[in-house]
């Protein structure tokens, strides 16, 4: 695996592989709340958080033990920065995503999402000096003005604090956590640092939904199915990202991000009939779009410059 990720067709693969994972979590979240009966209940959302990032723990740090046949464990020198990613990266990211998801469709929510994108390169520039061009800058205007495109048509009251808002605040702390893992990974496994993040972050969605009253009434083996995918998509991707933030800048993977709003609205429409075949949605992807490609083509210019 890192040989493969050492090459520039490796790093492609994986950041593409990782986005549409974590596209496809849009519908799989919908889905989910409806198996479990889950309504308005913010503690049953936590609960039912919590328990996909406890056994997405489990996974990494099960696979990790079968690939190095030893345990995986954190040195005391780590341990707190691993405690800290996991309550940012899964806990706190989680907490609004969950919450904002269930206010806004799937696509408005995927769209928003990539936000993260533009958040990572201004990021990038000011955490690790990672070079900031026009066409980048450009590329980021645009990349935004797509984001807002999802709102035109209906106004700006169709904007909630609760949902869209939420999603926002959630992609920011996305972008938070993905720096907080390379730093976290720097000295240790990938494997382990995902494997503890995702199960800390996990233990404490669960343990505040479970506080809050929050469970799962309606268990059902559909219900089970959706959460191990669930479980599976986070415990893959964030594994694959946090090997690729070990070698590459937040801003230079992150403009592979463009695949989540894409991914997101297509299997939206195509797993919970949402209507994206508006006028709103058309511009709004292809603006997001547009930018991403033009922040790319300033990445891939860079790069050639170095070498």
């Amino acid at each position: 695996m890192k040989n493969i990720l050492d090459t520039k067709q490796g790093v492609v693969c994986a950041a593409v592989l990782c986005n549409l994972l974590w596209g496809s979590a849009y519908p799989a979240i919908k889905i989910g709340y409806e198996l479990f009966d889950i309504t308005n209940s913010v503690f049953e959302k936590l609960f039912f958080a919590g328990l996909r990032f406890m056994l997405a723990g489990i996974m990494v740090l099960a696979a990790s033990l079968l690939i190095n046949q030893k345990i995986p464990v954190i040195n005391k020198g780590n341990a707190g920065k691993i405690a800290f990613t996991g309550f940012i990266y899964t806990a706190l990211q989680y907490v609004f995503f969950y919450i904002g998801l269930s206010n806004t469709t799937g696509t408005n929510g995927s769209i928003v999402n990539s936000s993260t994108t533009f958040m990572a390169i201004v990021a990038g520039y000011f955490v690790y000096r990672e070079k900031l061009g026009l066409r980048k800058i450009i590329g980021a205007v645009i990349g935004f003005a797509g984001v807002i495109a999802v709102f035109v048509s209906d106004g700006i009251s169709s904007v909630s604090l609760t949902g869209e808002g939420f999603i926002l605040i959630a992609a920011a702390c996305f972008v938070a956590g993905s720096m907080l893992s390379k730093w976290a990974a720097s000295d240790t496994d990938a494997m382990t640092v995902t494997g503890y993040n995702l199960l800390i972050g996990g233990i404490l969605l669960t343990v505040s939904g479970f506080a809050g009253g929050g469970t799962l009434t309606a268990v059902n083996a559909k219900g089970i199915l959706v959460l191990l995918y669930l479980a599976f998509l986070s415990a893959a991707a964030f594994t694959l990202w946090t090997m690729l933030l070990k070698r590459r800048g937040v801003g230079s993977i992150s403009v592979y991000n463009f695949i989540i709003p894409v991914s997101g609205t297509i299997l939206s429409a195509i797993i919970m009939h949402e209507d994206i075949f508006s006028l709103k949605y058309l511009i709004s992807l292809v603006l997001v779009c547009a930018g991403i490609v033009l922040v790319n083509m300033e990445t891939e210019t860079n790069s050639k410059i170095l070498k």
